[in-house]
């Protein structure tokens, strides 16, 4: 496999070098990074793995920013804007309809950026190791500046390898630290580094237009990255409507070739997108970390199924899955598993749990106080679908379908595409708890969505059955009527 360097030059005049390898739909543009040298990527393993994976499913585009690799140096117009810029002018110079974003760390936010502005030729949106906010105080910041302007261009690495050690301080081997050192060396000099690092202001925040975002997103975090806090990643993914959050495993910033969390990253990535040919290494794992766990009950199944018979209830059955579903997808959960009366799912945020919660019970409520199903319509993404009940007659009103949904947050035990462990057992007894068209919550799922407008009603401490201590629970309002 080769590469296809070419360049191009943006409206303010920078010339800027892309390189294109690989074939296949949708095309996915690398944004950025730490500084990049194409040529230099191409000969060493330590970027050369994840390239040529990528390459085996995808037309891969990648790109020096200004200032960095095979493009002009020297350059001061410098900045957020300039970096999305740079970004629309290699899509465009690539003759790009539409494309998968991967944001690697600093690429993040104009990866965000041009989504916003370009939705409608952005397929995925993929954040890896990214922030929307600085990752480093003004003093952290002060202080890698001034190692930048004394040592950056020596053949001395010292001042460099403070960057690698940030970057990978999870056993890499020497030839990693060499190439990392190198590239750095290459791909800019002191004063563009300093230039670049200083261009974005103390105050940068992005938070606020996260909720814009409508593309399907992707955002991967290492637990222990040692440059941008895990914190950080989650706090981008629960900004993102419906993203999907996979939590990994390991401190590297950029993830070494050698380790087994190279792979799943990579195939969490070509999963995404729809075009994982082979199958992971290992199981696919449920979320673990903090989550947010959601449970649903359908009230009375057995006298439903005793009243209707079996295939009326069935019917039934079917269609209240798919209302809980439909949810699920438009709030960004992940359904764990189907508990014969009800589902299981996880959130990477409590306020997109609770908004899914609200969702399903408005798209049951729909109509009566226990809205039946058939009556259409939707709420939040959740539809009741009149097609599930053609050809037969449809239910009456003492079919309402009422759920129970019961929430809990805390750390699971992930094994395989499964959650255990005591916060699991906890929403499940919350779930029984509750009341039918009720949504109730533990004090922990209040907390974490403070200041988000959700209103709780306290309904005190409660005993619950395998529980010695009384749990604090708080009923979630999700219509003017409820008490």
């Amino acid at each position: 496999m080769e590469q296809d360097i070419r360049f191009c030059k943006t409206s303010d005049g920078v010339r800027i070098a892309y390189a294109t390898s690989g074939k296949g739909d949708p095309p996915l543009v690398r944004v950025l990074g730490w500084f990049t040298h194409l040529e230099y990527e191409w000969e060493n393993p330590l970027w050369r793995a994840p390239i040529d994976l990528w390459s085996e499913h995808h037309l891969v585009v990648r790109y020096d920013g200004r200032c960095m690799g095979l493009s002009d140096r020297g350059v001061r117009k410098l900045g957020m804007e300039s970096s999305v810029i740079d970004l629309e002018t290699v899509i465009d110079a690539a003759g790009l309809d539409r494309v998968a974003l991967l944001g690697l760390s600093a690429g993040g936010p104009p990866a965000i950026l041009y989504t916003l502005r370009h939705p409608e030729r952005v397929s995925h949106l993929i954040l890896y190791g990214t922030f929307v906010r600085l990752p480093f105080t003004i003093e952290e910041r002060k202080m890698m500046l001034e190692m930048v302007r004394h040592g950056w261009d020596s053949n001395v690495p010292a001042h460099r390898q403070f960057f690698t050690g940030l970057f990978m301080p999870d056993n890499p081997s020497a030839g990693d630290i060499k190439a990392f050192n190198e590239i750095q060396r290459l791909s800019s000099t002191a004063d563009d580094v300093v230039a670049w690092l200083s261009s974005t202001p103390d105050d940068f925040d992005l938070r606020d237009v996260l909720p814009q975002v409508r593309t399907p997103t992707l955002v991967v975090h290492r637990r222990g990255d040692a440059i941008v806090p895990f914190e950080l990643g989650r706090e981008v993914a629960a900004g993102i409507p419906g993203a999907r959050f996979q939590p990994i495993d390991g401190s590297n910033h950029w993830f070494l070739p050698s380790e087994p969390a190279a792979q799943t990253v990579i195939n969490a990535m070509l999963d995404f997108v729809g075009t994982a040919s082979e199958p992971a290494p290992t199981p696919a794992q449920a979320p673990s970390g903090l989550v947010t766990i959601l449970f649903t009950d359908m009230e009375g199944s057995t006298a439903l199924t005793q009243r209707l018979g079996d295939a009326r209830a069935q019917d039934i059955l079917r269609q209240h899955n798919t209302v809980i579903r439909d949810a699920l997808k438009a709030h960004g959960g992940s359904e764990i598993k189907h508990t014969g009366d009800g589902i299981m799912a996880s959130f990477g945020s409590a306020s997109r749990a609770l908004n899914c919660a609200i969702a399903i019970q408005q798209a049951f409520a729909q109509g009566d106080a226990g809205a039946r199903l058939g009556d259409g319509g939707a709420v939040g993404g959740a539809s009741v679908r009149p097609e599930a009940f053609e050809g037969s007659p449809r239910p009456e009103s003492t079919d309402a379908v009422r759920v129970r949904i019961g929430l809990n947050a805390g750390e699971p035990v992930a094994e395989e595409r499964d959650l255990f462990g005591t916060a699991v057992q906890l929403a499940a007894r919350i779930c029984a708890r509750a009341e039918p068209g009720q949504v109730l919550a533990a004090n922990v799922v209040r907390e974490l969505a403070a200041g988000k407008g959700f209103l709780f009603s306290d309904h005190g401490d409660v005993a619950l059955r395998g529980f010695e201590d009384p749990v604090r629970l708080y009923e979630v309002r999700w219509a003017s009527e409820t008490p």
